[in-house]
């Protein structure tokens, strides 16, 4: 595979003509510096050339022909979530830096498969969790390291969305569907970045539609080691929320609209306190534009270098996302139909 060097731009292509790829992250790859995309890649011949037209590069009709260009350095895989690991793994045997859609896979043996895998053939492999490149969240991390809201006892975090149409993929089985590994994976990951990545799930439960085959809606606890607890929830038949809550010693903080927050909207920090509340307003952030430039930094330096010096922090934490996943999956009780409505 050719490279760039010097300052030519790092050349994108996309596997999968999805709906987050049009609306969220090729045009943050459009406004990436020195980042081009450079030809996009579906099944369906008239949806390649859709978004071709609008993101002025190539089309092209087939997977496998995409993998085949030499002008493609990076490829962002948006495709469902069972053609991840197979598609990520011929990929990354072409030599391929690739950014894919959460979830990486759906199990973390073949998570763990392509974490060594891209290190062993000296490639970047990110998984595209774009919360967790908005300042917002370091922000609130550094408040707690700085004592603002006392010992850290207690997160509460939610990621919930209404039904979706009845045609979409999240509600096949045989594609990766289910709440857990699309809306769950943000709680999670959250809980890992507040509480760390040894966490146990001490319990959780999960609702199955019945007539899509999938879960739909769950909850679960964990524990951290020392001691702190993590209550998540997540769903699509809900009205929309995405928030989660620090309950410290001293203090309570809140955060809304925490995984998805418009680039235009400026983030608020709450702190409530017995007798005091606050609130803290920050600055606007681009968090999918974050996490590409973070991709596109990392494929440079790993070019200079030959080494991607991020890489081992990542997948310990990315593994571990997975194994927390599947454990919640497996210590579930399962519980079907629609839930009683309350008079």
């Amino acid at each position: 595979m050719d490279k760039p060097s010097g300052s030519a731009p790092l050349r994108v292509g996309v596997l999968g003509a999805s709906s987050i790829a049009r609306r969220r992250t090729l045009p943050a790859l459009r406004e990436c510096p020195d980042t081009t995309v450079a030809a996009i890649a579906s099944r369906d011949r008239k949806k390649a050339d859709d978004f071709a037209a609008d993101f002025g590069c190539a089309a092209v009709q087939g997977y496998e022909r995409l993998i085949e260009r030499e002008d493609i350095d990076a490829v962002y895989v948006s495709l469902p979530n069972a053609l991840h690991y197979p598609w990520v793994r011929e990929l990354l045997t072409h030599g391929k830096h690739v950014l894919a859609e959460k979830p990486l896979t759906t199990t973390p043996q073949d998570t763990a498969e392509l974490v060594r895998l891209a290190a062993e053939r000296r490639l970047v492999l990110r998984e595209n969790i774009a919360f967790v490149h908005h300042g917002l969240h370091r922000r609130v991390a550094g408040m707690v390291a700085d004592d603002r809201i006392g010992e850290l006892r207690h997160v509460e975090a939610s990621f919930c969305i209404p039904p979706l149409p009845p045609t979409d993929v999240r509600y096949r089985a045989d594609l990766g569907g289910g709440a857990l590994l699309d809306t769950g994976i943000y709680p999670v990951r959250l809980a890992q970045y507040f509480l760390g990545d040894e966490l146990t799930v001490a319990g959780s439960a999960l609702r199955e539609g019945p007539e899509a085959g999938v879960d739909v809606a769950g909850s679960a606890l964990l524990v951290a080691t020392a001691g702190a607890t993590a209550a998540l929830t997540f769903g699509f038949e809900h009205s929309y929320g995405s928030t989660y809550t620090l309950w410290g010693s001293k203090a309570r903080l809140t955060v809304d609209r925490a995984f998805t927050p418009p680039h235009t909207m400026s983030p608020v920090i709450r702190i409530d306190e017995q007798d005091h509340a606050e609130e803290i307003v920050l600055p606007a952030e681009h968090q999918f534009a974050n996490s590409v430039a973070s991709f596109a930094d990392a494929v440079r330096r790993t070019q200079a270098t030959g080494a991607d010096p991020g890489h081992a922090a990542w997948a310990a934490t990315t593994v571990r996302t997975a194994e927390l996943l599947a454990r919640i999956s497996e210590a579930a009780v399962r519980v079907s139909g629609r839930p009683a409505c309350s008079r």
